[in-house]
């Protein structure tokens, strides 16, 4: 018997986040080489939004945001892990068109 496939549908301020894969090492803004078995405290990471609830405003599916990756909700689907939080625990999201932004562009 074929189980049938369900479509995940993300409910309420709720944002399912897929994570960027973490480079294997960084390089300072001098240049300086920093291995990737250095943990650095409460370092905020970037993600692609998967799934957005009905009352999510400021981001949508496919948008580059910014979040700390600690004390999160995991997901896993198909063998790819997701995080699960409330839009009000974003930092930042990185789009193409603004009216009030950094400056700054990835």
């Amino acid at each position: 018997m074929v189980e049938p496939k369900f479509e995940i549908q993300m409910l309420h301020d709720r944002v399912m986040i897929r994570l960027e894969p973490a480079a294997e090492e960084r390089r300072s803004g001098s240049g300086i080489v920093i291995p990737a078995t250095v943990k650095m405290a409460n370092r905020l990471v970037w993600g692609e939004v998967c799934g957005v609830g009905t009352f999510v405003r400021a981001v949508k599916v496919g948008d580059k945001v910014l979040l700390s990756p600690d004390d999160q909700l995991e997901v896993e689907v198909q063998a790819q892990t997701y995080l699960v939080v409330r839009e009000r625990d974003l930092h930042a999201v990185a789009t193409q068109e603004t009216d009030h932004g950094t400056g700054l562009y990835l």
